[in-house]
């Protein structure tokens, strides 16, 4: 289990669920998002202070598994990791979990991973900052 795990939690909307009533698979992006956004505000800076220094960090690839279905008005915990850093991109991890009755055991739904490339507001591939690189591979699961 990694050391670095940031969790936030999230309740399902009405607006998330699909005709059969379940989460529809398209919003685990949106919530590892938030997952994401808020590690970052917490941990390194806010994505608009990024902007600040003159890039984004747009997702180049994306991957999940899904496990089981989460359903309108669950409480998701949404766990993230940093799981890899490098000069030009950092690879982000997660876990959407949902406590179950009668278990300590929190049910696992979702896991998955983004990665983001650091670009100039031009589209460029630049370096993330040195300070950026720093505090990411401070929180990483490997350094």
């Amino acid at each position: 289990m990694p050391e670095h795990i940031f969790q936030t939690t999230v309740r399902v909307l009405y607006g998330d669920t699909d005709a059969g009533g379940v989460v529809y698979n398209a919003n685990y992006l949106r919530y590892f998002e938030i997952g994401r956004t808020e590690l970052m505000r917490e941990w390194i800076c806010s994505y608009s202070d990024i902007e600040k220094l003159g890039f984004v960090l747009p997702v180049i690839e994306c991957w999940s598994r899904y496990k089981s279905p989460a359903i309108y008005d669950d409480l998701l915990i949404i766990e993230t990791t940093i799981s890899e850093v490098s000069q030009l991109k950092c690879k982000f991890s997660y876990r959407i979990v949902r406590k179950e009755k009668g278990t300590e055991r929190p049910k696992l739904l979702v896991k998955g991973y983004t990665v983001h490339a650091a670009i100039t507001k031009e589209g460029k591939l630049t370096r993330l900052p040195e300070e950026i690189i720093q505090k990411l591979a401070k929180f990483s699961c490997n350094p």
